[in-house]
């Protein structure tokens, strides 16, 4: 608050085309500056040794982090933080479309693809002249084992983490006014098409072919349904009569 109140009161000045170039020319001086200040060194190269304290040191600095870290309370996640994030996606997609500026395009020429064409080759070439030579190895029964090992854990890795992070989770999608006229044509369509089917088969019937086997089950079933309805009859009858019972003794009581 201090440091703006002893600022006084300026004019802002548009930055020209002049300006831009005394930028870019100081930025370009003070990077030669800056490689001349620097010294010859000697590179030295990454030995095995090197590369185990590395590892070492990513590992102790993963467990130091974590031991520094406290003890959080994990929070679901909600419907409404969903749609919040969703909108602050759509926000953002529209902020950043309102600060692009207009730009004009240029048509891709003949000229512009052979240019490229044959930067490609140039990179290609370069990335081949840096490869050194390589030894050739056959493939052995256990190399081929230990790929199939891979790509079994490779499978059992995807399908756990598929299970955690997809699985059981709905898809949101927007019920827009599209949607539910489509919802509702292919409702009415499904309808249209079930009353043409069954007026197709309404008055045909399926034969089923009657064997000793289909005859004892229905035989069974039947005289289990004779046995449950008579035995739940017969305690409807004793309610009723102890009910009757009841009614007379405090009646007479």
């Amino acid at each position: 608050v201090l440091y703006k109140e002893n600022i006084g009161q300026a004019t802002p000045t548009p930055v020209t085309p002049e300006m831009e170039r005394v930028k870019r020319n100081q930025e370009i001086i003070s990077s030669v500056l800056y490689k001349e200040n620097v010294g010859k060194v000697t590179p030295t190269p990454v030995t095995p040794e090197m590369e185990r304290v590395k590892r070492n040191q990513e590992i102790i600095s993963s467990v130091l982090y974590k031991e520094n870290l406290g003890r959080a309370t994990p929070t679901p996640i909600t419907p409404e933080m969903e749609r919040v994030k969703r909108n602050q996606e759509h926000i953002s997609s529209v902020v950043y479309k309102e600060g692009l500026g207009k730009a004009t395009p240029t048509p891709v020429t003949p000229e512009m693809e052979r240019v490229k064409r044959n930067q490609e080759h140039i990179s290609s070439v370069l990335y081949k002249e840096h490869m050194a030579k390589g030894t050739p190895t056959p493939m052995t029964p256990e190399m081929e084992r230990a790929k199939r090992n891979q790509e079994n854990i490779s499978s059992v890795l995807y399908s756990d983490s598929f299970r955690k992070q997809v699985q059981g989770k709905a898809a949101y999608v927007l019920d827009t006014p599209e949607m539910r006229r489509v919802r509702e044509t292919q409702k009415h369509i499904s309808t249209v098409k079930y009353h043409e089917d069954f007026e197709k088969n309404k008055g045909s019937f399926t034969p089923v072919v009657t064997d000793p086997i289909t005859e004892r089950v229905k035989k069974n079933m039947q005289d289990f349904s004779d046995i449950s309805y008579r035995g739940i009859q017969r305690r409807v009858v004793e309610m009723e009569r102890k009910r009757v019972d009841q009614d007379q003794e405090n009646f007479t009581g």
